[in-house]
């Protein structure tokens, strides 16, 4: 049986149907909602506009953990990095899908800024996977580090009786630190300040504007 070698055209075709996927559609999860076993306890309206702030925030982190595996793997020289880089998109596409359903169970939406999001994310990725898979692999360790804790913030900020976002995080939490710990036994490459500092400043900036918008 041949193997269709991709172009550089495929991946960029394969890129563009991702985005719209993530941006625009709804893509499904692979793995079953976590949220699915626990009760969906009743919210008054001042902790369920919070609890929505905060998984509109989870969400946007996915939509741009999507847009940046997704660059970064179209331009990965080795295909172990790129494989490992896909893999994590897939369970970042469950996470995506998780934080959609308990949106809508909130009676809430989406950021409405997601194709922003997902475009400056994209074009971090490609910078990141440009400098190589040792520093490709680094961006992928720092951004799941700051992204746990970030998630662990709002575990603590969610309203007590949130037991439902509350289960969908400690999952999300728990593949965060398994793709770091991947991307670190892979042959991650430390990153150097101030490229640390400055994507903190960014993740800030986008969860400010996210919990509202």
């Amino acid at each position: 049986m041949n193997t269709r070698h991709l172009t550089s055209f495929d991946r960029w075709i394969d890129s563009a149907q991702r985005a719209l996927e993530t941006v625009a559609g709804d893509p499904p999860a692979v793995r079953r909602n976590p949220a699915a076993s626990q009760p969906d306890i009743v919210l008054d309206d001042a902790e369920r506009r919070h609890a929505a702030g905060l998984m509109r925030i989870n969400h946007v982190g996915e939509v741009c953990a999507q847009a940046l595996y997704v660059g970064q793997a179209s331009v990965a020289r080795d295909a172990r990095t790129r494989e490992h880089l896909l893999h994590a998109a897939q369970e970042e596409t469950d996470h995506l899908a998780w934080c959609a359903d308990r949106l809508r169970e909130l009676d809430s939406r989406p950021s409405l800024l997601n194709p922003v999001w997902y475009a400056g994310a994209y074009a971090i990725g490609l910078a990141a996977g440009l400098r190589g898979d040792g520093w490709n692999l680094g961006f992928v360790v720092e951004t799941e580090r700051q992204v746990e804790a970030h998630i662990d913030e709002h575990l603590e900020s969610l309203p007590p009786a949130d037991v439902r976002s509350r289960a969908i995080l400690e999952i999300m939490k728990d593949d965060e630190a398994r793709h770091a710990d991947t991307a670190e036994a892979a042959g991650a490459r430390r990153l150097p300040m101030p490229i640390p500092q400055l994507m903190a400043a960014a993740s800030k900036v986008m969860k400010t504007v996210a919990y509202r918008i």
